[in-house]
This record gives C-alpha cells, sequence and structure tokens, in this order.
C-alpha cells in the first residue's frame, strides 16, 4: 500500500502508487485535473506527493511516447500560421510544466536525436534552463557554473538605457551609459528580449597581456584617448524632494528664501541660488551643502505662553541641501502636488561621470575589475597594423576560473568586428570554434586571434604574440566618487563624543581591533596614541578616592563628591568612552577607583 499525501497533509492509502501517479498525469494531460497539479512518486518511501500549492517554480517540457515526441512539424507549422497558440498546446496536453518534485521521476533529453523509449520528456530548447540573464551570456556551455551565474548577477548592476522617457522620470538613484552599443557577439536571448532597445555595454578592443604591474588583481588598463572618445561615460541622476506640510494649530512649512530671523539660518552664499520662489534655476552649478529648495518651518516646540501669540515665534530653517560629498548640475526642475494637496517640490541633480581610477568594469562572463590606471594613448602597446588597445587584462583572471567562454568571445567579436555581422553565441547552439578560427585566418589575422605588438614607450617589438581581439564591456553602478569617503574633524555622537558613522554624515574612517594589531606589528604603537584620541576627553580626578571630581565653572572651583574639598584634585587625559563605563559600573554599584601615577 502507497500513502498519498496532498500539499504535504496525508489523505489516505492506495494499493499501487506507480499507477496511481501515472493515471493523476493522464487525466492532467486531458484537462480533466487542473494543469497547475503536479505529482511524485518515491519508490523508496513507496508515497505518493501530490502538489497544487502556490510558490512552486515550474518549467514547461514537451510530452514523449514511445520515443517520440508529442509536438511535430504540423504543429509547428501551425504555430507560424497563428492557427494555434502556447495554452492550446498545454491544453492538448503535448506540453506540461513540470516542478522540481516530479523532474525526479521524469527522463528528459536535450535534443530529439538523443530520444530513446525510455525518455518521458524533451527540452523545447537547452537555453530554457537558464535565466534571462544567465541566458545573455555568450558561450555559456564553455564556462564554469558558479561564473555563469555571477556573470548572469553582475549585468543586472550594469549601467545601461534603463528607460526611454528617463528625461520625464524622477528616479531615486540611477545612472545614464551615453553611448551604450548592442554586443558583437550575441544570443538569441538578445533578439527575444529586445536588446537593442535597452543596451547597457559596450565593444572594446582588450589586449590580454601585463603592463607593468597596473592590473594585477582583476584591475584593467584603460586607454586614456578611449575614455576622451566616450568609452564607459555615463550620468548619474537623484532627486531632491521638498514639500509644504501641514501641522496641527493650522502651521505649515513655506517654500521661499529663509530671512535672517529664520532659527539656524545658513549664510547668504549658501542661498544665492535660489529665485524668488525659493526654488533653484535649472542648469544651475551646485556643490556640497549649497541649498537647492529653500524652505522654512514652525518651531518644533510651542511654549505655552507663546501658544496664542503665534506670529511672535521665529521660524526654524529646513532647507533642501546637497549631502556632503555630491555635486553636479541642476537638470530639471518639477512644480506639483501631493495627494493631499500640498505644494511638491522635486529637483532633479545630474553630474557626469568618466571612468576614474577604482570604477568597476565587467565582462558578461564573471570577470569583475576596476580601473587600475588610466594610460595616455602614447604609451599604450600597439599592433603591427597601428590598433591600440581599449583596455589591458591581466591573463592571471584566465586560468583559475576558467572562463573559456570569455576566450572564444574575443576570437568570435574579432571576427564580427571584422565581418561586419553579429556572431551568433546562444549557449549549446553557437557557431562553432573551428569555424571561426578558419573565417578569422580568412579575413588576414592568425586564426589564434594572437598579433605581434610593440612597447608603446620604447617601440620595441614584444618577444610573445599578444592575445588581442574584441569584448563586449559594461560599467557597473559601483563607482569611486559615490564612494569616496574621508575626514580629517567632523560631527561627533552626542552619547559617545565619537565621529559619527557613514558617508553621508561626514563620518570618519573605523580602525578596529585588527587594523590596530596590524600598527604594533610593525612597531609603530605610538601610533596608537594618535589615531584613538578620537575622543580624548580631559577629566578632573580626585587623588585620595580615586573618583572623577566635579569642576565647577561658575565659582571656578574643584572638589570630589565623596572626599569635599580639602583635596588634591588632578586633570588626566581618557577616552570619553572610558568614563562612560566608569559611570556604568557606578550605577551598578563597583567601585571604580583609578590609581593615578606621576609622569615625571
Amino acid at each position: 500500500m502507497s500513502e498519498v499525501y496532498l500539499n504535504g497533509k496525508y489523505l489516505g492509502q492506495v494499493e499501487q502508487g506507480s499507477q496511481f501517479t501515472n493515471r493523476i498525469r493522464e487525466e492532467r494531460r486531458r484537462a480533466v485535473m487542473p494543469g497547475t497539479t503536479n505529482v511524485h512518486y518515491d519508490e523508496v518511501l513507496d508515497a505518493v506527493y501530490v502538489e497544487s500549492g502556490n510558490g512552486r517554480a515550474r518549467r514547461p517540457l514537451i510530452i514523449v511516447k514511445n520515443g517520440a515526441p508529442l509536438f511535430t512539424d504540423r504543429h509547428a507549422k501551425q504555430l507560424e500560421k497563428n492557427e494555434v497558440s502556447w495554452n492550446d498546446l498545454v491544453e492538448q496536453g503535448i506540453i506540461e510544466y513540470i516542478d522540481a518534485a516530479e523532474e525526479e521521476n521524469c527522463f528528459v533529453a536535450y535534443t530529439p536525436e538523443e530520444l530513446t523509449p525510455q525518455h518521458t520528456h524533451l527540452e523545447i530548447s537547452p537555453l530554457a534552463m537558464l535565466g534571462i540573464t544567465t541566458s545573455l551570456v555568450p558561450f555559456a556551455n564553455f564556462i564554469q557554473s558558479a561564473r555563469l551565474a555571477i556573470g548572469g548577477k553582475n549585468q543586472k548592476q550594469a549601467i545601461g538605457l534603463y528607460t526611454a522617457n528617463y528625461p520625464q522620470r524622477m528616479d531615486m538613484d540611477v545612472n545614464i551609459l551615453h553611448y551604450p552599443q548592442n554586443p558583437v557577439v550575441t544570443t538569441m536571448t538578445h533578439e527575444l528580449v529586445g536588446y537593442e532597445k535597452h543596451p547597457h555595454g559596450q565593444n572594446a578592443v582588450i589586449a590580454i597581456m601585463c603592463y607593468k604591474g597596473y592590473n594585477m588583481e582583476d584591475a584593467i588598463i584603460v586607454n586614456q584617448s578611449s575614455i576622451q572618445l566616450g568609452f564607459g561615460r555615463s550620468t548619474y541622476f537623484r532627486p531632491a524632494i521638498a514639500e509644504e506640510l501641514r501641522y496641527s494649530g493650522g502651521l505649515m512649512d513655506e517654500l521661499g528664501i529663509p530671512g535672517k530671523d529664520v532659527q539656524g539660518y545658513k549664510s547668504e552664499r549658501d542661498y544665492r541660488h535660489l529665485e524668488d520662489d525659493g526654488i533653484i534655476y535649472p542648469e544651475a552649478k551646485v556643490k556640497e551643502e549649497e541649498v537647492v529648495i529653500g524652505k522654512t518651518s514652525p518651531p518644533r516646540f510651542l511654549s505655552s505662553m507663546d501658544e496664542y501669540s503665534l506670529a511672535s515665534n521665529v521660524r526654524r530653517e529646513s532647507s533642501i541641501a546637497l549631502k556632503h560629498g555630491e555635486e553636479g548640475s541642476v537638470d530639471f526642475v518639477l512644480l506639483t502636488e501631493n495627494e493631499e494637496g500640498n505644494k511638491l517640490v522635486q529637483v532633479r541633480i545630474r553630474d557626469t561621470r568618466m571612468p576614474e581610477i577604482g570604477d568597476k568594469f565587467i565582462s558578461r562572463h564573471g570577470q569583475k575589475s576596476v580601473v587600475g590606471i588610466i594610460v595616455p594613448e602614447t604609451d599604450m602597446p600597439f599592433t603591427a597594423s597601428g590598433m591600440t588597445p581599449d583596455l589591458i587584462f591581466s591573463p592571471h583572471a584566465i586560468p583559475s576560473r576558467m572562463t573559456v567562454s570569455h576566450m572564444l568571445e574575443f576570437i568570435g567579436a574579432k571576427v564580427g568586428a571584422l565581418a561586419g555581422r553579429q556572431i551568433d553565441a546562444t549557449t549549446f547552439s553557437a557557431e562553432p570554434e573551428e569555424a571561426l578560427r578558419k573565417e578569422l585566418a580568412s579575413l588576414g589575422f592568425h586564426e589564434t586571434g594572437t598579433e605581434t605588438m610593440y612597447n608603446g614607450i620604447t617601440g620595441e617589438r614584444m618577444q610573445a604574440r599578444i592575445f588581442i581581439g574584441n569584448q563586449y564591456y559594461l560599467k557597473l553602478k559601483h563607482m569611486v566618487a559615490n564612494r569616496i569617503q574621508s575626514r580629517a574633524r567632523g560631527p561627533v555622537q552626542l552619547l559617545t563624543r565619537q565621529p559619527t558613522e557613514g558617508r553621508a554624515k561626514e563620518g570618519g574612517l573605523r580602525l578596529g581591533e585588527m587594523e590596530k594589531d596590524t600598527f604594533v606589528a610593525h612597531g609603530a604603537s605610538l601610533l596608537l596614541k594618535e589615531r584613538f584620541d578620537s575622543d580624548k576627553t580631559i577629566v578632573p580626578v580626585c587623588e585620595q578616592c580615586g573618583i572623577i571630581a566635579i569642576h565647577d565653572q561658575i565659582k571656578e572651583k574643584r572638589y570630589c563628591p565623596i572626599c569635599g574639598d580639602n583635596v588634591e584634585v588632578t586633570d588626566i587625559e581618557i577616552s570619553y568612552a572610558f568614563k562612560l563605563i566608569l559611570d556604568e559600573f557606578k550605577s551598578l554599584g563597583i567601585y571604580p577607583k583609578l590609581i593615578l601615577k606621576t609622569k615625571y
């Protein structure tokens, strides 16, 4: 007897589990049972699991009977003529959706040529097992699986044309690539998703070689002339938003240039870009801390005396200014209303970003890299025909990663660029490598893709032949301009008196336990005296009882809360965080006695 479970709940028993499973499948294919049902027979446990719940990943497969697929040439012609639809094929029991559990009972063939009487299903296309971004990777069957997954994920972070109507949109944090191109090496998915309408990369000439060690550890070397001609150039947009909020008591915010009597007034220089309505004008050049939208708000707290004379209350400054580290030009100003009918102002800031050292670039094969150095074109190596590469890629990034597809794209793109056509590199059905090599040789280049190159600085011929070709490169949104952070002095937290955290708050860079150990290991432990004084504070300490004393600034008097006046009080330098833990000990009833020793 076989146990039967529906969505994990025990229903009962049947005599023959395998026959019962086959019966359910037949009923489903005849559309008697819902097509969303899946059934799995576990021979080891002798149990039937029927699933019809939400949240299951299911994929379509062609049903095979007696070694022959039910989908025939007749169905293909009907689909081309639009006589039948996809849903018709599902209802007729030619195609069915299988979930992960039912796939355990299936024997799936990749191609019709592989079919045997034992097969139960046939792949519609082997490409269907990949996701959309993963199937955009060319020659993906020549790459290890982990790199393929990384290559698919990286493409989601690439800068391109994310939407055609971006000038009318107020999106939060977006980038637009100035000169996006269609790849020379494409897959079937590029055509299916209409990739030419929203490309997010550029075709670059790449040489695989070392250059003075500047491309070690996955760095790339970029040709300065390529950047000047538009390689990797993009624009970063972000909005500044302000609205006139209403408060209880009939008070509300006001947009406009704040008056000098306003609490928290900045300076005339900060408001210099604002027009009479308190809003900045388009194409104004703005830098950090400069006001973009002027606004004043009612005071946060109303005292009991002033409640009835609201006019006498001084308003507070609440303008929208650029954050620390931001700059750009005002691209677009929008005046509208929110849901409550209050005035809403949105100002979009635009900043042009050219590739700089530290910006991240990728190929489509999980080969991540950052810009190591930007070299003038005159110093770049060149081929016998005078071609200088846009990028120099490290040869050490290939063997351990086993990204053979990365190398195949080089040859494919080189052929495509010379022959003036796109190369089909769809997974499992790409143009064969041998054919690409023959075509490259017929175009007058060495079939291995290597060329003789010359040192751009000395003019000497390089001893090794250099592998050079084309590659589709993508610029990622992770740019140095968004992440660069440094400070000397700045704002501190109220409680600990230590620097604030985070780039937007003008925060400091933390020197932790492990960083401290590196200084000590280098024999530079005295440097810690300098680095660990961000919350340095001077406190008076009673020399008799070792408790922190009191310094009365009004009476200019120092005394100990325990011993009184007639005692020696000495100033010592400690971390404010240490003073806090002493206070914590006192609250727990622990006596933290400081025993002072003289320095002299």
